[in-house]
């Protein structure tokens, strides 16, 4: 990890610590996990700390190494606190998206940075619409059309629930880190418009869902 920003290596060694711990202790796992009934009775730090919670080593690696290859355009665009706060409120952003959508569901539980992760994915594309991502390390695709696809994708998740994937949070996340670098830099409605838009597409077709009742 050459060159990474001390932001960065911060949130990574946050994840690190904190997603060790659970490992290694259980009780400290379940106790700071997402899960809708014990946020309902009143123990909000879950939606703050489960975003530094992981499963495993892999869910850990994936979601830091995604942060890592995405964090330095945001920090070039903004700078490192506000790429820190572009990270925290996709964070919040994931967990308020999963709780509006399963606060009926007392047991449902969730942990993970993918949330956030995916908030600072989506505000690099919109700082930088023209960036290449390569599919299987060999396949140029750009970047804009992962994001949309990405999101498409999570919203059949959160259809369909047939698997143990966070994909409410990960929405929640990219909505987070798109309104958030709107606000930041308001010249990209103008400057970025297209992109804008088409990012936007997802957010849209989700809301329309709910609001049909058909997720």
């Amino acid at each position: 990890m050459s060159g990474i920003h001390l932001a960065t290596l911060a949130i990574i060694g946050l994840n690190l610590l904190v997603s060790f711990k659970g490992f290694n202790d259980r009780g400290f796992f379940e106790r700071y996990k997402f899960q809708i009934g014990p946020i309902n009775s009143g123990q909000k730090d879950r939606m703050f700390t489960s975003g530094f919670l992981h499963v495993d080593t892999g869910h850990l690696f994936m979601n830091m190494l995604t942060l890592y290859f995405f964090a330095d355009v945001v920090i070039d665009g903004f700078g490192p606190i506000k790429f820190v706060g572009i990270y925290l409120v996709s964070l919040i952003a994931g967990s308020l998206l999963a709780l509006f959508f399963h606060k009926k569901e007392s047991y449902y539980s969730a942990v993970g940075a993918s949330g956030a992760v995916t908030g600072i994915l989506y505000s690099a594309i919109l700082l930088r619409p023209d960036m290449m991502l390569y599919l299987y390390f060999a396949i140029p695709i750009p970047a804009y059309v992962l994001g949309i696809g990405y999101l498409l994708y999570s919203i059949y998740g959160m259809k369909k629930r047939s698997d143990n994937i966070g994909h409410t949070a990960h929405f929640g996340g990219a909505v987070g880190g798109y309104v958030a670098t709107l606000l930041l830099n308001t010249d990209l409605l103008f400057t970025s418009t297209l992109m804008v838009v088409l990012l936007a597409i997802p957010i849209i077709i989700l809301l329309v869902m709910e609001k049909m009742g058909k997720i």
